[in-house]
């Protein structure tokens, strides 16, 4: 049953990890009048803490996932397309170990890696995989052959801004701390309503919408089970997944995939120009997905695979950093961590004719088409007639006219001649042509504003705040940017002193 009522908004929702903000500009840039909420900051969960590849899964292809690959590969050559910016080919090399997998099969199965990842556009992007010597290099001497293959990076919190910059630059709403408490039917008529309440402030409300998604990852089935819209929803399987940074292992920037014991593959990559990121772990979870953390075991489960097969030996006091998230996996009933799917499943509330769409799985390089794919549904519940955009639709940052990451980088050192090259390459590589908002009008370094030290201005902050929905100083440093692992103590004393003036300063603008 329909009426006149005027919804607050056409869809709604609930999570700002990648799949929540893919889905929210998708359905925002195909007229529907969209709020996303997230009850934390933006990428505050698991999309901040992925091994930030975008890639096939070469592993997947163990498990007979061809079809994921293909689609994983399709959407490689995509989101590198759209976001050159925070997306960049990268080298893995794949040491052989006849202990493992046989020399054969790992050649026959990068053969069939490159021949899915086929690109859909006239120029190939990526090198083909080949047979590598590894004589001389970093790994111990019994590893002297092995493969090369090229898969694509990312800078994974940031992905998930850009999808909430693109939506509200289309004229929908994000709130951040901001959490959905409970979701009901509107009572006798069409639509949801939607209690929230501001986690930073206290107050409550509600919202109306004729749509809702929920986007929860780890808390997907928590927001279903405390509505009681749970029936014939699907098991959720969380796997805590660790990873750890230490001094940079090797002078190249390619990265390693080494194959462990038990069947898993650790990647070694070079991070943040002078360290290494190790990881990743797969540990059933079954804790607060809010307070999860590395374990000692995972600490030695990591530094015993860079130890097998690198020369340089790491110990637990080189690790200046660890990070651990939850990914939500569909559970399909597989015993063995690393073989339950990591594609998608896309489940309807079965008893409201209002559309309540819930989100299973699903991994980072897919976000967008899955994004399309729920948007599509969505919109023929709705009976609205709305095509799919976002394949050809440059992320906010990307839209570099066609010319490739190094001449615009170029391009900008020549224009901006006046500042530190290194500064310029970070802003290139985080802002991509967003750098030009905050570098409007500047002329000298001074007109960047304080400086706290390490290369971090006010007017990087600024921008932060007011574009990228930042508002606290971790925000900042470990998800907007990782400048928490080179700043100084120094420095972040004066960030964080300054900061609650320059929030307050900035947020008759936000």
């Amino acid at each position: 049953m329909s009426d006149d009522f005027q919804y607050d908004y056409d869809l709604c929702v609930i999570g700002g990890g990648i799949n929540g903000a893919g889905i929210a500009r998708d359905a925002q840039g195909r007229g529907l009048k969209t709020l996303l909420v997230e009850a934390q900051d933006l990428a505050g969960a698991t999309s901040s803490a992925s091994t930030k590849l975008i890639h096939g899964g070469l592993r997947y292809l163990e498990t007979y996932e061809f079809g994921l690959v293909r689609k994983s590969l399709l959407e490689r050559d995509v989101l590198l397309q759209n976001a050159p910016h925070i997306i960049w080919p990268m080298d893995f090399v794949l040491p052989h170990d006849a202990r493992q997998r046989p020399y054969g099969l790992i050649r026959l199965g990068l053969f069939l890696y490159d021949f899915l990842g086929t690109s859909i556009f006239k120029k190939r992007k990526l090198k083909k995989s080949r047979a590598q010597n590894l004589s001389g290099g970093p790994l111990k001497e019994q590893y002297k052959k092995g493969f090369c293959y090229s898969d694509c990076w990312v800078e994974d919190s940031r992905l998930v801004v850009l999808n909430a910059m693109d939506l509200r630059a289309r004229g929908g709403d994000v709130l951040t701390h901001t959490a959905a408490v409970h979701i009901e039917p509107r009572k006798n008529r069409d639509g949801w309503r939607v209690h929230l309440k501001n986690l930073a402030g206290g107050d409550q409300g509600h919202i109306t919408a004729r749509a809702v998604v929920n986007a929860g990852g780890p808390w997907v089935r928590s927001i279903l089970d405390h509505a009681g819209l749970n029936k014939n929803a699907p098991g959720l399987r969380l796997v805590k997944g660790s990873h750890i940074v230490v001094p940079r292992l090797h002078d190249g920037e390619e990265a390693y995939i080494l194959q462990q014991p038990d069947g898993r593959i650790v990647f070694v990559i070079p991070y943040e120009y002078k360290y290494s990121l190790i990881g990743t772990t797969d540990v059933n979870y079954e804790g607060d997905p809010t307070a999860v953390k590395i374990e000692d075991a995972e600490k030695v489960y990591l530094v015993e695979a860079v130890n097998r097969a690198f020369e340089y030996h790491i110990a637990h006091k080189h690790i200046i950093w660890s990070y651990s998230g939850v990914r939500a996996l569909l559970d399909d009933g597989h015993g063995n961590i690393s073989k339950v799917t990591r594609d998608y499943k896309l489940h309807f509330d079965p008893d409201h004719k209002s559309p309540l769409l819930s989100i299973y799985g699903g991994k980072l390089t897919t976000y967008r088409e899955l994004s399309e794919e729920a948007v599509d549904l969505i919109c023929k519940k709705l009976k609205i007639r709305h095509k799919g955009w976002t394949r050809t639709a440059p992320l906010p940052g990307g839209e570099m006219l066609g010319a490739d990451f190094d001449s615009f980088v170029q391009n900008r050192m020549r224009y901006y001649d006046f500042l530190p090259e290194g500064l310029i390459y970070r802003y290139a590589r985080a802002y991509g042509l967003c750098m030009d908002i905050f570098l409007d009008g500047v002329k000298t370094e001074k007109d960047l504003g304080k400086h706290y030290g390490d290369g971090v201005y006010e007017a990087e902050l600024a921008y932060l705040m007011m574009y990228e929905f930042a508002k606290t100083l971790e925000d900042i440093l470990w998800r907007r940017t990782k400048l928490g692992l080179h700043i100084s103590q120094e420095t972040y004393e004066k960030l964080e002193q300054d900061f609650p003036a320059l929030l307050e300063k900035v947020k008759d603008h936000v």
